[in-house]
């Protein structure tokens, strides 16, 4: 039996309590308080011949550790469950696994107003239960979702929270994938992208409160003239009274800059003289300046009744035919294709390891990345906001084939999320419908125009785009984007060992895509497996020689397609290794990184490194760093000959 029809259902049923509000991260305030539900729960696989086990016997309404007829684990929350146990069996599973948790719920929350549960994230789908009642599910992995919990807590005592999990992957979910039955009875998950289906509660759980009249939403698009800034914002909020809303920027040494005026209307226009504008990452000396815009909800005797704090930055964003501009300056992006994705944690949210990318990002002299191939954690974000990291922000519609109304309908749900969740990032520069879809297929007109379509319903500030693998007359989707972007492994996939014929092949390719629907185009994809420690001279395929080699004649594409004035990005892939689905033709996972697994550099960080640097120097006269070169002796000094 496939447990995604009774998942599926339970979903209807809950439709109702389910929250549809907004998706403001939690945050403390004089009227707000925050607890992290993250933390070791408990942790179970059904038997394998009954995948709806914890159904028939109401695991939601009991105590996972004291069920005796299966394994009780201990797991880690945020994490992914794949890794963390010796059981291949775990690792490999298809279908529900469910988790648990006590918490303690104070007294006095009785009557601060209203509790809410949220989850940052949890692949794929799920189902959350409080002390045996169904409070709400949710489907899609990779993005928040949360539901007032107010009357099924017991305030004072322990409570339970219980989650089902399923990673199981169909025709019309996003991503899309196939179930198969082995001789053995087990099932088998397959799909076609390129990255392993990590599964679980992933990302931070949280239970937060609000007063009842409360803040629900904040909507922020800001626009530059000359040096003065100006945020036009758009609160929403719950409230049966009467109640008025204080809206004030304030900057990063606490100064208000500017505030609403006396009507304290719920929507208006900040004007900022002399304003700090968000730059990008090297374009500026102070790149990433973030405001901070705080809400406060008033009474009609002027009390404080709900306030919220949210980080924004003052930037505009444009595009023509033939580039993107970033508070009227064009930028040529350089950057990487990325993934949530470490050793044993998979792609559970690793503050660590966060940070250090971001240190080697910078080290590096990337200015962007995509999030490929699904929306990133709020923290991930936040810190690009903060460093200036600038973002095309990808949905998770990954390799899709097959354009069923019923995944139109969840891949449009996807994109709600995602820009609901995101519109007020600076950082978040282009949305990514979607990663090498089929797009050959006469059905992706249709289908496409309609994605970007509701993107453009949602938010027409930025520009769209959609990452094509298909060539480039064969394609019925990119005549509706804003911006070009293409994969193509020359030197690899195509002309694997020929590097010879990627400069001509590169620049043809990505004249052709401006020609044909004339708009500005990005490479989003180059790149070539690479083993670390293998060395050929003269070069060979997978060696760390082959790869370095592979980017220069890329390099050199680039640098001639810069020259054509339309060409606006250069992304390599990958940033670094990552786990794949077992297959003979991945040896431990892709190895296309310029980086380890456990993020160490190959040769070709160094070489990009020095690629990237010297850009950022051209382009914005950035100061090279002091080590991107070796001393090797004192300059050469040429004498004429008298």
């Amino acid at each position: 039996m496939n447990t995604r029809f009774l998942i599926l259902s339970l979903f209807l049923q809950v439709k109702s309590e389910t929250y549809h509000g907004g998706i403001l991260y939690p945050r403390p305030s004089e009227t707000r308080q925050v607890v992290s539900l993250d933390g070791l729960w408990n942790f179970v696989v059904p038997q394998p011949n009954r995948p709806l086990q914890g159904f028939d016997e109401h695991w939601y309404k009991k105590n996972l550790k004291e069920l005796t007829d299966v394994e009780v684990h201990i797991m880690p929350v945020p994490s992914s469950y794949n890794d963390i146990t010796t059981n291949w069996k775990i690792r490999d599973h298809v279908g529900l696994v469910w988790y648990d948790r006590k918490f303690f719920v104070p007294k006095s929350w009785y009557q601060i107003g209203r509790v809410w549960l949220r989850f940052g994230s949890v692949s794929y789908a799920s189902q959350v239960w409080i002390n045996g009642r169904l409070v709400m599910g949710h489907e899609i992995g990779h993005l928040p979702f949360l539901a007032e919990v107010t009357d099924f807590l017991i305030y004072g005592k322990e409570n339970l929270v219980t989650v089902a999990c399923d990673n199981t992957l169909l025709a019309d979910t996003v991503p899309q994938g196939k179930v198969d039955t082995l001789e053995t009875g087990r099932l088998v998950q397959t799909y076609n992208f390129d990255f392993f289906n990590y599964a679980g509660i992933d990302r931070p759980v949280t239970l937060y409160t609000t007063p009842k009249n409360y803040i629900d939403d904040i909507t922020v698009a800001t626009e530059t003239d000359g040096d003065v800034g100006f945020v036009d914002y758009r609160i929403s909020y719950i409230s049966d009274v009467n109640v008025t809303c204080r809206v004030s920027l304030i900057d990063k040494k606490g100064n208000v800059v500017a505030k609403s005026d006396e009507r304290d209307e719920p929507y208006g226009i900040l004007e900022v003289p002399k304003a700090n504008f968000w730059w990008p990452y090297l374009m500026d000396p102070n790149p990433g300046y973030l405001y901070t815009l705080q809400v406060e909800l008033l009474s009609e005797h002027r009390d404080l009744i709900d306030k919220y704090s949210q980080p924004i930055g003052i930037r505009s964003i444009a595009w023509t035919n033939t580039s993107l501009l970033i508070n009227n300056r064009p930028v040529y992006l350089h950057g990487f294709g990325r993934h949530e994705d470490s050793d044993i944690r998979g792609k559970g949210l690793d503050l660590p390891l966060i940070i250090r990318d971001y240190n080697l990002i910078r080290w590096v002299g990337a200015n962007a990345y995509r999030t490929s191939h699904y929306p990133y954690a709020e923290e991930i974000m936040d810190l690009a906001d903060e460093f200036g990291i600038m973002i095309i922000d990808e949905c998770p519609s990954v390799d899709t084939e097959a354009f069923y109304d019923s995944l139109l309908i969840k891949h449009k749900n996807s994109l709600t999320e995602l820009i609901k969740r995101d519109k007020n990032r600076p950082s978040v520069i282009i949305w990514s419908a979607a990663n090498e879809p089929r797009t050959q297929y006469p059905q992706a007109l249709g289908y496409f125009k309609e994605v970007i379509n509701h993107i453009k319903s949602l938010d027409i500030t930025r520009p769209t785009t959609i990452v094509e693998a298909q060539p480039v007359n064969s394609v019925y989707s990119s005549q509706f984007v804003d911006i070009i972007s293409f994969n193509r492994y020359n030197g690899w996939y195509v002309n694997g060992g020929n590097l010879d014929v990627i400069p001509l092949s590169v620049v043809a390719e990505a004249t052709a895509w401006h020609e044909k629907f004339n708009k500005p185009v990005i490479m989003q994809e180059y790149g070539g497996d690479t083993l670390e420690g293998l060395h050929f001279t003269p070069d060979f395929i997978w060696s760390e020689e082959y790869q370095v080699n592979l980017m220069s004649k890329h390099f050199q594409a680039f640098d001639q397609l810069r020259t054509r004035g339309f060409f606006i990005g250069e992304f390599i892939w990958n940033f670094a290794d990552f786990k794949t689905a077992q297959t003979f033709t991945r040896v431990g996972g892709n190895k296309k990184g310029i980086f380890t697994r456990s993020r160490q550099p190959k040769a070709s960080a160094h070489h990009l490194r020095k690629r990237y640097w010297s850009l950022a120097t051209q382009l914005y006269n950035a100061t090279l760093p002091n080590d991107l070169y070796n001393y090797v002796a004192p300059p050469v000094v040429v004498h004429e000959e008298l």
